[in-house]
């Protein structure tokens, strides 16, 4: 039966995609609506390793990027492109306003019917190994080219990219110093395509002890410090059970060796709630945005204030800039 439902999704999903009408939970009119801030062109980047996962490099450089400045790592969504993500989920804006270069790994219907990253499948997602192996090919080049900060490495991804960003947390602690996990799954929740749907529905019963020990077994003997992650989940997503984002917060708190009651609990813009988990010196480890009313999808919020961005479309929800909230939680506004 588990098999058979399997079949049932993958082959309504796949239909959906082919029409252009996955649900997102959000009534959305019309094709993708241009971004409110002009969008750079990308550079497609050949060259950036064995490429053992078959994923595609793009990069966008602001203008007069210093030395020594931060990278970010975007993780498109399934059925999108790394043009998609560019355009739509604002990174751009902040990238030009604080100066910092971000890499857009690509993946394809080569390696997935549904051109999702495989966060679901061990030979793919664990260190050293597949999509995760290239993504971090991709950062080691870019830190060649563009002189980045080795210390300031970040990723973020959104629901298929979400749990892939996970993963890669998880596989390389010592690359990455933070990441944000948008409308995701926690690192390593299943290892075959046929689990995945227990991780995507969820809850999937296990302790954050238990959800910990997925983390720390992803890279054995690792001794820390651990990646800061923002959390970003929609309270009405029907594709993702908002159950994951209480999993990946329970996951990287236990990480961490804190709890899992809020250190302090703040309202943003639009009702959208953060909770912020602080570690032994009292600075924010874990970050969990609530987003009242929003599907499945990026939270975006266009115009010209300097807390909004992105564009409006098919898995880009305005609600509000999770772009920028989570480059603030990195730092990244700061030199």
């Amino acid at each position: 039966m588990r098999l058979l439902a399997l079949r049932r999704f993958l082959r309504r999903t796949a239909l959906a995609a082919a029409l252009g009408l996955l649900a997102t939970g959000a009534t959305l009119a019309g094709p993708l609506a241009p971004p409110a801030e002009a969008v750079g062109a990308l550079q497609q980047i050949t060259d950036f390793g064995s490429n053992p996962g078959n994923l595609a490099m793009y990069a966008y450089t602001p203008a007069n990027l210093p030395a020594g400045a931060p990278l970010v790592v975007a993780l498109h969504g399934c059925g999108q492109t790394a043009g998609d993500y560019h355009a739509h989920s604002g990174w751009q804006k902040f990238a030009d306003a604080w100066g910092f270069a971000v890499v857009y790994p690509q993946t394809s219907t080569a390696n997935n019917a549904l051109s999702c990253f495989s966060w679901f499948d061990a030979t793919k997602d664990t260190r050293g190994r597949g999509e995760a192996a290239s993504v971090v090919q991709m950062v080691d080049t870019a830190v060649a080219r563009y002189g980045s900060d080795r210390g300031r490495i970040y990723v973020t991804g959104l629901s298929g990219g979400g749990g892939l960003t996970a993963d890669l947390l998880a596989d390389y602690p010592d690359v990455f110093a933070g990441g944000a996990v948008d409308s995701g799954l926690p690192a390593q929740c299943a290892t075959t395509v046929s689990a995945s749907l227990g991780c995507q529905y969820g809850p999937v019963p296990l302790t954050p002890g238990q959800w910990g020990d997925k983390v720390r077994g992803s890279y054995p003997g690792y001794p820390g410090p651990w990646p800061r992650v923002a959390i970003w989940q929609g309270t009405l997503d029907t594709t993702v059970n908002p159950v994951n984002a209480l999993e990946l917060r329970d996951q990287w708190t236990d990480a961490w060796g804190i709890g899992q009651s809020a250190s302090e609990t703040r309202v943003l813009t639009g009702g959208t709630t953060e909770s912020l988990y602080d570690d032994a010196t009292g600075t924010p480890a874990v970050a969990l945005f609530a987003v009242p009313g929003m599907g499945h999808g990026l939270a975006v919020h266009p115009g010209t204030g300097a807390d909004q961005c992105g564009g409006v479309g098919l898995y880009f929800l305005d609600t509000i800039c999770s772009s920028y909230h989570t480059a603030k939680f990195w730092g990244l506004d700061t030199p």
